[in-house]
């Protein structure tokens, strides 16, 4: 998307969810911006809870990710002001809450890289990490955090 097409893209966005503890949402550090974790929150609740390949889908946590990464790109223009600021998706930490021999990690995880390459084309396709894990916060079935390149504020 070019630089018009972001900003609109971003009024899409929700507000920043509120820490569900003592964190802050988003931390910039020279150019590099840390999110925290963040769930799929919609309007302060979770759409969905429990656990994929259980509770739910791969196709249900695949669209869980891509909400929770909405709201660490939230997190991300709530710290910098602007998703234009954006150099490039470095990394994303994908956490699925995962039942008993569920494998498909990397296919939920697929909807946040998804997103991400959408909104910013190839300076969206982030290196990646996919875990399985047995519990996440708030009965979530997902969390994601990025790391991302910015570009210095112009004073």
């Amino acid at each position: 998307m070019n630089p018009s097409q972001i900003e609109n893209w971003e009024k899409s966005l929700p507000q920043v969810p509120k820490p569900v503890g003592s964190y802050r949402p988003a931390v910039l550090v020279g150019n590099l911006l840390f999110t925290s974790g963040n769930l799929p929150l919609i309007e302060g609740r979770l759409s969905r809870t429990g656990k994929v390949g259980q509770d739910l889908t791969t196709a249900e946590g695949y669209e869980e990710a891509k909400t929770a990464v909405r709201n660490a790109l939230s997190a991300v223009r709530g710290e910098i002001g602007t998703l234009n600021r954006v150099v490039r998706i470095a990394q994303l930490t994908g956490y699925v809450a995962s039942a008993p021999g569920f494998g498909e990690q990397a296919k939920v995880m697929d909807g946040a890289s998804e997103l991400l390459i959408e909104v910013f084309k190839e300076r969206g396709r982030p290196s990646r990490v996919s875990v399985g894990v047995s519990e996440l916060p708030l009965n979530a079935p997902v969390e994601v955090a990025l790391v991302v390149e910015v570009e210095a504020a112009k004073i």
